[in-house]
């Protein structure tokens, strides 16, 4: 059944509720589902429409609490339909959360169920693979409903390479600004995270002659990475201090924080990872710096730019020229930066936000991205 409760939370000593939560300013529609058959628990957050269906990812994760799933969804909800825009793309921005760990409770049962939900939404929002999802379960619920991309029955197939793509493509659009470099070769590029993602970027990137350093919470990962790429692995905490030319983050979110900020000795910070800053403030202390910084939902567009072309019949050629603007893209936004000494961050927003209709006047305000989630 779908349900709406109300969440508390507490702030400054006040108790509030979700709709007084700043994160779900501008939702157009929030979605409580609960099927206590399978034990499924999920959040579907439609932030904008004003450019076509709401699209976004599943993401399965252990939430501490039901605030932390919310605070989650409506941020990622939120970047999406940024995202879109500056793929120009006619989407709006979708997402969804399932509660619970996937290595313990997921079930083919639960994933029905799900897409059951999703099919009674009556194609507004259109769901997609991501953390703690899968491709089989991306062709489960393509049985159930329509309203499901990057399937491999059909469809594009796992996002991954693409998303990995802009990623390297954006990398050189920022080597390009901000070091007056078209050629990678022997640049130095510290890599955190070595999942689908992140391990497809530095196998680009090794083939441009890129110097590679590594990090991931597996050791199978960074063993495999070292062998492969002749990379130099280091513990995840040494990452940040690294004496490299590049910082692609491609793991956790809010990787950019008080703690780290300072231990950076890059000139540019360019990766796949979801909600990087810990606070838009970070965007700007990043900009005094001098580092510059490729806004995360610009960069990693590429997966759901792929996926937009499952609409119809699908050619992953016209696909990865649309992947390819998005060096033009970041162009576009580090010399809006310039022009009004603004933080990038701060200008892909602005950009973003031509592009889209927006009926809240609270629109322009930012909102920091606190969850950690991969």
């Amino acid at each position: 059944m779908f349900y709406i409760t109300v969440i508390k939370h507490y702030q400054s000593g006040k108790q509030m509720t979700v709709f007084q939560a700043k994160a779900f300013r501008n939702h157009e529609m929030v979605v409580f589902c609960d099927d206590a058959e399978t034990g499924l628990k999920a959040i579907i957050a439609i932030h904008n429409t004003s450019r076509g269906p709401g699209l976004g990812g599943c993401r399965m994760w252990p939430y501490e609490s039901e605030e932390e799933a919310l605070q989650d969804v409506l941020r990622l909800s939120r970047g999406m339909t940024y995202k879109s825009a500056l793929a120009n793309l006619d989407l709006g921005g979708a997402k969804s959360v399932i509660i619970g760990d996937p290595k313990k409770i997921k079930t083919p049962a639960m994933m029905t169920a799900m897409a059951k939900f999703v099919d009674r939404l009556k194609g507004g929002y259109i769901i997609a693979e991501d953390v703690g999802t899968s491709l089989a379960d991306m062709d489960l619920m393509r049985e159930i409903t329509p309203n499901v991309v990057g399937t491999t029955k059909g469809g594009s197939g796992d996002p991954s390479p693409a998303t990995a793509y802009g990623v390297f493509v954006g990398l050189q659009a920022s080597v390009q600004h901000k070091l007056n470099r078209k050629n990678l070769k022997g640049l130095k590029v510290a890599v955190q995270g070595l999942g689908n993602v992140g391990y497809n970027l530095c196998q680009q990137l090794h083939n441009e002659g890129v110097d590679l350093i590594v990090t991931d919470i597996s050791e199978e990962r960074i063993a495999q990475a070292v062998k492969d790429f002749g990379a130099k692995a280091v513990g995840i905490h040494d990452i940040y201090s690294q004496d490299a030319d590049v910082f692609a983050p491609c793991a956790l979110g809010a990787v950019i924080n008080d703690d780290t900020i300072h231990q950076l000795k890059v000139s540019v910070v360019a990766g796949s990872a979801n909600n990087q800053l810990y606070r838009s403030k970070h965007g700007e202390d990043l900009y005094k710096r001098g580092i510059l910084y490729a806004p995360d939902y610009v960069i990693n567009a590429g997966g759901v730019i792929n996926v937009f072309y499952e609409r119809s019949v699908y050619n992953k050629a016209v696909s990865y020229a649309h992947i390819g603007q998005i060096y033009d893209t970041l162009i576009e936004i580090y010399t809006l930066s310039e022009k009004h000494n603004i933080p990038t961050s701060e200008a892909a927003d602005r950009l973003a936000r031509r592009r889209f209709v927006s009926h809240n006047k609270h629109e322009d305000e930012p909102l920091d991205a606190v969850s950690k989630a991969r």
